[in-house]
């Protein structure tokens, strides 16, 4: 279950631990943590992307240290048994990435679930909204790397002459193609050699910010040569629109681990 409805979150709120994963583009100049403290869903728990990252990475929110990833989780007062509903009030969909960072340290994919049109949806509803802040107590949570879910620069090269599996980039058609520039300064435009591009937003219904039926989304892979296949890396600009994708094509394929290349094109553009 990848994600779950605005009503099954009301209907199951206390028995579950959410999150809020806000995160937004540089140059839209909100912020994630201000928008959370003037108002959230009752009992969330803020998860700063930015800040719960790999510090020692001069690449943006790239997977924190497994030790570190223990100290965050436990001191938000999350256990491994907790079914965790993560949700954000982004265009770029950031809870799909912390979904995606929750799988990735084992916790198990059927207790981890994105809000289906997150808190856009959740207010259109007039669903109860506070400011008031989550009190949490510090547990002793314990995570499994499952470092077969996250591919790095070494093996995306590889991988070009291998084939091995296939990389499907999330960024939009013109920054793909290499006819739009980077919003990131020090990245030259285009896309890794033999990749494919599905933009993420094809995928996501604007009216409410739902995914898209998932025979649609189905079609959408299967025109990329796609079909029920396993070796599948997702790619974006910086590992943030990538686990959308990786959710949306577990929609469509339930044997499917959510895999990405986590330095996605702010390493490999990166101009040298």
């Amino acid at each position: 279950m990848s994600i779950v409805s605005t009503d099954w979150l009301s209907k199951n709120h206390s028995n579950v631990k959410i999150v809020d994963s806000s995160w937004h583009m540089p140059n839209t100049n909100r912020n994630g943590l201000k928008e959370y403290n003037d108002e959230h869903i009752e009992n969330a728990i803020f998860f700063d992307i930015d800040n719960n990252s790999n510090k020692n990475s001069k690449l943006p929110h790239m997977l924190p240290e497994q030790q570190e990833w223990d100290k965050i989780v436990s001191n938000f007062g999350i256990s491994n048994s907790d079914k965790i509903i993560i949700y954000d009030n982004s265009d770029v969909l950031s809870s799909c990435r912390c979904w995606y960072t929750f799988i990735f340290f084992g916790h198990n994919p059927n207790l981890v679930s994105v809000l289906d049109g997150g808190f856009y949806k959740w207010k259109k509803e007039d669903k109860e909204v506070t400011f008031k802040k989550t009190i949490t107590i510090n547990t002793n949570y314990i995570s499994r790397r499952n470092i077969n879910l996250v591919k790095n620069l070494k093996e995306i090269d590889k991988n070009i002459i291998d084939k091995k599996f296939k990389v499907v980039d999330a960024r939009n058609k013109k920054r793909f193609l290499g006819l739009e520039k980077e919003p990131r300064p020090g990245l030259r435009s285009g896309s890794i050699k033999n990749s494919f591009c599905l933009p993420f937003g094809d995928l996501i219904n604007k009216e409410d910010k739902t995914f898209k039926d998932k025979n649609f989304i189905k079609k959408k892979f299967e025109d990329l040569g796609i079909i029920n296949e396993n070796n599948i890396v997702f790619s974006c600009g910086s590992g943030i629109t990538a686990a959308v994708l990786a959710l949306a094509y577990s929609m469509v394929n339930d044997k499917y681990s959510p895999t990405v290349y986590d330095g996605s094109w702010a390493e490999y553009g990166m101009i040298k």
